[in-house]
């Protein structure tokens, strides 16, 4: 009997183990394709951003030398890469799951579809569908800018956006806006996205402990979604409405990679210990040769 539930509890273990493995993508995203079609500059891009971000764990493209994880990164021109629909993959690397991290906060979407582009390129078999032209509010407008401006009594960040629509600038409507603000690793995502209103306009709650520079200078970055329609559009600026916050230099605190003058007690202590007792111990054996040859010159 006991053998029998330690069985049924090995599979449902396993069985668990197997189904945590399987990444489901949503089926709005699985449909998702590149809003511009992949070439040598985007293949191209894709290379650099993917050295850069990917390689280190999925490992060079083809050599199947991908680091030891659970579950093992795939080789992206394996035929378990390759079967991804472009949305899944797109998907994938803006979610994340595990040791496998998100980059929706440290590369844009045209980013994102650039190693799209430079993984399909180890896919002779492979077919690109170009996202159709979206029909969203706004779509025709060009020379798309956003300005970020605070406003002190509510302690939120307006974007206001505008466009140029049949040769007259005019506020962009319904348009999605993300808010980031820098940080050492990355850009972290303030509030949720939101559209624009009909003045073009969009407002973000800043959070009241975010911490800034020593003069409370958050650097903040402001981007549209709908990269099919306005491309890769962003602006950054800097605003005093963090937390002052002094963040001493690397090089401020005794440590063992500083200067000589900010190393640690305990290592120039060590080293000059050290120092004194070589030059010692040469000394020593110079007086005991000098020693020896007095005394041996004595007897003769």
């Amino acid at each position: 009997m006991i053998k029998r539930y330690f069985s049924l509890l090995l599979i449902l273990l396993i069985s668990l183990r197997l189904s945590a493995q399987v990444w489901v993508v949503p089926a709005e995203n699985e449909t998702r394709k590149s809003p511009f079609a992949f070439d040598d500059d985007s293949r191209k891009a894709g290379a650099e951003i993917y050295n850069t971000n990917c390689k280190s764990c999925h490992g060079e493209p083809g050599k199947n030398n991908a680091i030891p994880l659970v579950p093992p990164p795939p080789d992206p021109a394996s035929a378990k890469m390759q079967s991804n629909s472009d949305g899944a993959i797109q998907y994938k690397l803006t979610a994340g799951r595990g040791p496998m991290p998100s980059f929706k906060n440290t590369l844009s979407a045209t980013d994102l579809w650039r190693v799209i582009s430079f993984v399909r390129s180890f896919n002779p078999n492979y077919k690109q569908e170009v996202a159709a032209a979206s029909a969203a509010v706004g779509t025709s407008a060009q020379n798309v800018k956003i300005v970020l401006s605070w406003l002190k009594e509510t302690n939120q960040v307006q974007a206001a956006i505008t466009g140029e629509k049949d040769k007259v600038n005019q506020p962009l409507a319904g348009a999605e806006v993300k808010l980031f603000a820098k940080r050492y690793f990355g850009n972290l995502l303030v509030d949720e996205p939101h559209n624009t209103d009909a003045l073009g306009k969009a407002l973000f709650n800043f959070p009241g402990d975010l911490p800034g520079d020593s003069a409370g200078y958050v650097q903040l970055v402001a981007n549209l979604t709908n990269e099919a329609a306005f491309g890769e559009t962003k602006a950054e600026t800097s605003l005093a409405i963090g937390v002052p916050t002094y963040r001493p230099p690397l090089n401020e605190k005794r440590a063992m990679w500083n200067v000589v003058s900010k190393a640690p007690i305990w290592l120039l202590l060590s080293y000059t210990i050290a120092v004194f007792g070589a030059w010692g111990f040469i000394i020593y054996v110079i007086f005991q040769i000098r020693a020896i040859f007095l005394a041996g010159k004595k007897n003769d």
